[in-house]
């Protein structure tokens, strides 16, 4: 029995998941830690052990304010725990699995030696704002667990499917090639446990399962998945691309930024010996999104606010485009005399979100020629936001998608031998394609990643 530790290494949190599992076998978690809050002091710790609630949180203090502070604190606190019997010491670990954003073109998780190491070092001007925090763990564990094996899962590894067609993009192929530039896609290790867990729920074969899924956060996509593969995503060469996310813009006029600012040329002074910034990067990724047009990230709030204006918004006449079209420009009129400012950027938040994410829905029903099997959701606004979730399926009905409202609503599927669901269903009954919600697990993926490649043993 090996223990492996998930290691996923956020912008301003590291989350560890302890797992147990045999060799090809199907691994098992017994704990999970994270610190968060290391961009908005004070950091916070927060540990359970199965359903046990260890530490439901604890301040840590302000030194621990990066990421690798962060993995040393989770570390001290799990040898710390005398209930936790597999970890009693650093060489009890096994494997540590690391979540890599961008892993350019490998297809599968590698073992970190350090020619890989290298690689994944000059991938970094691909991603500044992801993967040198996970480096800096990956430094971290060779130096203090010397004796575990090092694994990268990487979230780009899925899409590696791709075909040629979709991830090129029209420039000179030759700087394209010596520069590594085209679609690459991101969120693949979720996509990659929710085309899993969808298939098994619907009964079918993974390769004979199509679906269309939305990885819905703080950073936001959306999947086209073509028999257990993935055939096209709405992130590109970085995360940038695509939906809007709390702090990112999505996909704009690429002509914009240079109208923004002055300055986008330049370094952001955020830059560092080793993370070389741009501001027209930092502008993008760190000033735009959600905050940018309601003051916050929480998207909580923001369906909140449009949660007041649903039912004039989100009643649709049955039947008749004139009906709707009359519905859509009254709900217009009301919006342009409401006069409280913060409503109505949230309001804006709240629709132009929904509006992007059902031009990806509608984009990618066409890729797959109608061969689709669900629509489904995930993410941590895919799986909490009903509100969301009804907006998005009522604009895209056209293409056959059908909620039951009583299920979205009820904030869950129904629990089988005490346990939640991974994989529930809000569509209507009898219609197909099916819409579904998908409790996406990043950790146990990379976990079952390890369990299953022998090199890592």
């Amino acid at each position: 029995m090996a223990v492996i530790l998930a290691v996923n290494a956020g912008s301003s949190s590291v989350k560890v998941s302890v797992f147990t599992a045999e060799k090809g076998g199907t691994p098992s978690q017994v704990a999970e830690a994270q610190v968060s809050g290391l961009t908005a002091p004070p950091a916070v710790l927060r540990y359970a052990r199965g359903d046990a609630s260890v530490i439901p949180h604890r301040e840590v203090g302000d030194a621990v304010n990066d990421q690798r502070s962060a993995f040393a604190t989770i570390l001290d606190a799990l040898i710390a725990d005398p209930d936790l019997p597999v970890i009693r010491r650093r060489e009890d670990v096994s494997i540590i699995c690391h979540r890599i954003v961008h892993g350019g073109d490998f297809a599968k998780p590698q073992l970190i030696v350090d020619h890989t190491y290298s690689h994944l070092e000059a991938l970094n001007d691909l991603a500044p704002l992801h993967n040198a925090n996970s480096l800096g763990i990956i430094r971290q564990c060779c130096d203090w667990l010397p004796h575990a094996r090092n694994v990268a899962c990487f979230d780009t590894q899925f899409h590696a499917t791709i075909p040629r067609h979709i991830r090129t993009y029209p420039i000179d192929q030759a700087i394209a090639r010596s520069n590594r530039l085209r679609k690459y896609g991101f969120h693949g290790l979720s996509y990659s446990f929710i085309a899993r867990s969808v298939a098994r729920h619907l009964g079918r074969p993974l390769r004979e399962t199509s679906i269309i899924a939305l990885h819905l956060g703080s950073g936001a996509s959306a999947c086209a998945i073509r028999g257990g593969r993935s055939w096209d995503t709405s992130m590109g060469l970085t995360p940038l691309a695509g939906l809007p996310g709390a702090t990112r813009s999505g996909s704009v006029d690429p002509s914009l930024v240079f109208h923004y600012a002055s300055d986008v040329g330049k370094l952001s002074p955020a830059s560092t010996r080793d993370l070389h910034i741009s501001r027209a990067e930092e502008i993008l990724n760190k000033e735009a999104g959600w905050k940018a047009l309601t003051g916050t990230t929480d998207f909580g709030k923001i369906a909140a606010a449009a949660a007041a204006a649903a039912g004039r918004s989100r009643k649709r006449a049955p039947e008749g485009a004139e009906n709707r079209i009359a519905a859509e420009e009254e709900e217009v009129e009301e919006e342009e005399h409401d006069n409280d400012e913060d409503t109505r950027n949230k309001r804006l938040a709240f629709d132009l979100f929904v509006d992007r994410i059902s031009g990806f829905i509608g984009s990618y029903y066409v890729t797959l020629r109608g061969q689709v099997d669900a629509l489904v959701f995930a993410g941590g606004i895919g799986e909490k936001s009903d509100l969301l979730r009804s907006a998005v399926v009522d604009q895209v009905s056209c293409l056959g998608f059908r909620l039951d409202e009583e299920a979205n609503g009820a904030g869950g599927g129904r629990q089988e031998n005490g346990k939640e669901p991974i994989v529930w269903d809000i569509g209507k009954e009898g219609i197909t394609p099916r819409v579904l919600v998908c409790k996406t697990d990043e950790q146990f993926e990379m976990a079952r990643l390890c369990a299953e490649g022998e090199e890592f043993w």
